[in-house]
């Protein structure tokens, strides 16, 4: 029993001086954003003239990020100004983490190929189970080929970067990825304090809120600041522009013992069911899912 005692507090002890280690939290200012790059990352995102934007969510049905998958497309969805469509690599649902169950896309690939021969004008890539799926890569290069524009949402860069199509460009992504991102793709050239970046027919996000913002400015690109500028009025949000603190985001002393004191509360548990109905918001079913199963002590569920 005493070598269980002295085991446990041999390990407190450690872990107290690991966590005392660790950065302490600290607010940034971010830096402003020069109009002239404002305007440079809005022309970029231009669409073509010749009709009606098509937008294409991809999503693998492994597992695909709730928040980067369903946002972007309620957001666009209720801004009505492109054909929106939620795509899946293979047939069946696209299965979600780290909240709710599944959704049904619209279309697998294949499909969406066969209706759309010359392809989609923008490709949204949220973070997925797996970053190396051979049928995802190869459809996002064919995409990037037809001229569309590849978005890719938080994490969502390790696929993008996976097929290829950050070498040599300018980029960001989440700060916990980055790393591991880098390693990967060691051509990328890394941007802080932005939000999202755009290089060319590529862009880039942070973290998993940056596709509020990120999807605001596409918005503003093809319909215009107006039309952006109610569709931000009715999510609530007052800015969206890139500007971004990235030092304020790492592994801190305060993320650390919140995780563990969670983790830890091992009788202390909840879980959340949400009850779907037809109309139902997206993104307000995202945001509320995702938060509720990113505590390390709850998770929320769909019928």
């Amino acid at each position: 029993m005493w070598g269980l005692i002295g085991a446990v507090v041999v390990a407190a002890g450690g872990f107290a001086l690991w966590l005392a280690a660790l950065p302490s939290d600290v607010a940034a200012s971010p830096p402003p954003v020069p109009a002239s790059e404002t305007t440079a990352m809005l022309d970029a995102l231009r669409p073509p003239e010749r009709r009606r934007p098509v937008i294409a969510v991809i999503g693998l049905n492994d597992a695909t990020e709730t928040t980067d998958y369903v946002v972007p497309t309620g957001i666009l969805r209720r801004a009505d100004i492109a054909d929106v469509l939620m795509l899946a690599a293979g047939p069946g649902p696209v299965r979600l983490y780290p909240a709710l169950n599944a959704v049904e896309p619209d279309a697998t690939i294949a499909a969406f190929d066969a209706a759309h021969p010359d392809g989609a004008d923008y490709v949204i890539v949220p973070a997925m189970s797996r970053d190396d799926d051979p049928a995802v890569l190869a459809w996002l290069r064919q995409q990037s080929d037809k001229g569309a524009v590849v978005i890719a949402v938080c994490a969502g860069a390790k696929v993008v970067g996976a097929a290829g199509l950050l070498d040599g460009r300018r980029a960001t992504t989440h700060w916990y990825y980055l790393k591991d991102l880098l390693r990967r793709s060691p051509a990328i050239d890394y941007v802080a304090d932005r939000r999202f970046v755009i290089d060319g027919r590529v862009a880039t996000t942070t973290g998993i809120t940056a596709s509020v913002p990120m999807m605001l400015t596409l918005i503003e690109a093809i319909a215009g600041r107006e039309r952006a500028e109610a569709v931000a009025r009715d999510l609530g949000v007052d800015r969206w522009d890139a500007r971004h603190a990235s030092s304020t985001f790492r592994f801190s002393r305060s993320f650390a013992a919140t995780v563990l004191g969670n983790v830890l509360a091992f009788w202390n548990r909840d879980d959340f069911g949400i009850a779907l109905k037809p109309g139902i918001d997206e993104v307000s079913l995202a945001h509320v899912a995702d938060a509720w199963s990113r505590t390390y002590r709850s998770k929320a569920v769909t019928p």
